[in-house]
């Protein structure tokens, strides 16, 4: 008998994980959704670390970068700091990132 008891609440708590799993698919889904369309908005869905306005895409040196609306901070994501510094051979941000001594 305590078999068959351990049994049902075995399968109630696999339930209980499985609704909240798909909570959280659903959740997940509409980051996605609200990320999808600011992109195509050219906005973007995340805000400024530092002052937590919006962050709006643009293009610098055929580089997409988010510069803040309220603060004017730019953030790069991963990567694009070097593609940034590949195309800026002999200027002076290449000899900020790259001096010798």
């Amino acid at each position: 008998m305590a078999d068959a008891l351990d049994d049902r609440r075995h399968c109630l708590d696999n339930e209980d994980r499985g609704r909240e799993d798909q909570a959280d698919i659903e959740k997940i889904r509409e980051k996605l959704r609200i990320a999808q369309e600011a992109k195509a908005a050219g906005v973007s869905s995340m805000r400024c670390p530092r002052c937590d306005g919006s962050l709006k895409e643009s293009e610098f040196e055929e580089v997409l970068i988010d510069t803040c609306e309220k603060c004017g901070g730019v953030w790069l994501d991963s990567g694009e700091l070097e593609q940034l510094t590949q195309r800026d051979t002999t200027g002076w941000f290449s000899r900020l990132w790259f001096s010798e001594g």
